[in-house]
């Protein structure tokens, strides 16, 4: 599914000041796994799954989605492999506070291509359904736990039904016992058939993974 040879980023390319984060990265991830990434801060975590959910470019290697090669498409066909493929959960939820619920998980709808074709706020209540906090639809984001901050993101993650999910950090600022059962909703959606790529410092997130990569100094030194 996702293959990358040879990857170099450089932030501040040609520049006085420019800084690799990335250094000939090989990665292969295959349909339907769960994978792990792990390493110290600055390893390049974080700017592998830029990379990977398009959010960001590199300077040299390839990027293979699915057996097609992207690094060289534009803005838009880019755009359109992130909604089409991708959904991602960051770090701090990123979610509206003072949106509802179900509110925060309609907005990516906005940017499908078919959503003309959809009922906007019924595909929303069928995500938090499958997360299983119905419930929450009508209440504000500012209102709930981190926990359920989280299931959120997940579920407007997933509104898409896209194939692969990226979260960095997921479990980052939860306690032990909401952290695993966030990662039972991983599992779930694993066993969905969704590729479920997982940044983490936690090593018993990690174990719960099918591989562990490991990066040190922008470089991949074990699971690749």
């Amino acid at each position: 599914m996702i293959r990358l040879n040879g990857i170099d980023k450089i932030y501040n390319y040609k520049k006085e000041n420019e800084f690799q984060a990335l250094y000939k990265v090989d990665l292969h991830i295959k349909a339907g796994e769960m994978v792990a990434i792990m390493g110290r801060s600055g390893a390049g975590k974080s700017t592998l799954l830029h990379i990977l959910g398009f959010i960001d470019t590199f300077e040299a290697g390839e990027y293979f989605l699915n057996g097609e090669k992207v690094e060289h498409f534009g803005d838009v066909k880019r755009a359109n492999l992130r909604n089409e493929h991708f959904g991602i959960i960051m770090q701090d939820f990123a979610l509206v506070e003072n949106f509802s619920v179900w509110e925060n998980v309609m907005l990516p709808i906005d940017f499908s291509k078919n959503k003309h074709k959809l009922n906007k706020k019924k595909t929303a209540m069928k995500a938090l359904k499958s997360i299983g906090i119905e419930e929450l639809a009508g209440k504000k984001v500012s209102k709930l736990s981190g926990g359920q901050k989280q299931r959120v993101a997940i579920a407007r993650a997933i509104v898409n039904n896209p194939d692969i999910i990226l979260a960095d950090e997921p479990t980052g600022s939860l306690d032990s016992h909401t952290a695993e059962d966030i990662m039972k909703v991983f599992k779930m959606l694993k066993d969905m058939g969704k590729t479920i790529i997982i940044i983490t410092h936690d090593i018993n997130i990690a174990n719960q993974c099918e591989r562990i990569i490991e990066l040190s100094d922008g470089k991949v030194i074990s699971g690749e």
